[in-house]
């Protein structure tokens, strides 16, 4: 289980990010955040993992203190936690084996990551995390070459070297157009079911959170303004994340 506990983010300049911000994720939950740029999604997420530092509060995984966690203990944390970026994170001029790869960056030795020395276990790995999300025919072509789709899914067989139990995927389909978006969530759903990793996606529209999420977290302003089932969130609610003047707009 994951809890957050009283999670506070102020950034430097006074920028108040999460306020206050608590709640629990059970092991196997599909859990979308939700709410208006700006709200504290992606600082929420990066704050999971320590890729950004809280300000105070506390994120605790199955007991463990991960916002006190020393360097080597939240490494061995990290190998667990898959993180999918909005913009893929790729390295563009590298073959799309080599960045699938450097998903198991947290258990090999630097040296052997600098020298770009893997395993034949670990290419086997590879490979059929790449037959898994559809794109094992690109394994040998440079990152740049695809379209972003395929990089996301790149970025998702990435993320699975890690073997990991939760993932964190911030805006993950935000620059893709609807049907590729819906071809992504759909990968990451599977990993859901099927391998029962624990999933926080944030997402920009509703109608996918509602049709890929098992609950809703939505945050205004640092803070949460609802958390609970997707078919509770009526117009009165959406207006209470999103503003009296926002429409909702369906991704089809």
């Amino acid at each position: 289980m994951l809890e957050i506990r009283n999670l506070n983010k102020i950034y430097p300049g006074g920028v108040h990010a999460l306020k206050d911000v608590s709640f629990t994720v059970e092991d196997g939950e599909f859990v979308v955040l939700i709410g208006l740029s700006g709200s504290g999604k992606s600082t929420l997420l990066r704050c999971i993992n320590r890729l950004v530092e809280p300000t105070s509060g506390q994120v605790i995984w199955d007991g463990v203190d991960i916002t006190a966690a020393a360097p080597s203990e939240l490494r061995r944390i990290r190998r667990q936690i898959g993180m999918i970026f909005q913009q893929f994170n790729l390295v563009k001029r590298l073959s799309v084996m080599t960045n699938v790869l450097t998903g198991r960056l947290g258990y090999v030795p630097a040296w052997r990551s600098l020298l770009n020395y893997w395993t034949a276990e670990e290419k086997r790995m590879a490979m059929a995390n790449l037959e898994r999300v559809g794109i094992a025919d690109q394994a040998w072509k440079r990152a740049d070459e695809l379209s972003g789709g395929q990089q996301q899914r790149v970025a998702i067989a990435r993320a699975l070297m890690q073997q990991p139990r939760l993932i964190l995927a911030d805006e993950p389909v935000a620059s893709l157009d609807p049907a590729t978006s819906h071809s992504v969530m759909k990968y990451i759903l599977e990993l859901n079911r099927r391998d029962g990793i624990t999933v926080i996606c944030s997402l920009h529209f509703l109608s996918l959170a509602r049709q890929y999420g098992t609950r809703i977290i939505a945050l205004r302003d640092g803070h949460i303004v609802f958390d609970g089932k997707p078919e509770e969130i009526d117009d009165r609610r959406f207006k209470e994340i999103y503003g009296e003047e926002a429409v909702e707009v369906e991704i089809r």
